[in-house]
């Protein structure tokens, strides 16, 4: 048995690649907001998302996959890793020497 063809809903309007190139030409050049193509174009603000999605290019700042993940300084860590070092070193040496030696 051949499918049917799937009809498009009757509200649905089908745009070409320039009308949407034209229309997000002028939303870009009069910074209008959703809303605002909204009313002068008569698609939906979520449409008009949609179409500028791909338009914008990648996000910039941070790598894909590092979310929430906070930036530290490599040197600020070697740093505070050393300091915390020279503290306790002197006193971990005394108590192996010390276990070395048998005294306590």
């Amino acid at each position: 048995m051949p499918k049917k063809a799937k009809r498009k809903s009757p509200g649905r309007k089908g745009y070409s690649t320039e009308k949407r190139a034209e229309i997000l030409a002028a939303a870009k050049n009069e910074n209008l907001t959703g809303a605002q193509v909204r009313k002068r174009f008569g698609i939906s603000t979520l449409t008009f998302y949609r179409w500028r999605g791909p338009a914008r290019g990648k996000k910039r700042g941070r790598p894909a996959g590092s979310k929430n993940k906070p930036t530290v300084s490599t040197a600020a860590v070697r740093q505070a890793v050393q300091a915390q070092l020279r503290k306790l070193l002197p006193q971990i040496i005394r108590e192996e020497v010390a276990a070395a030696l048998g005294t306590k």
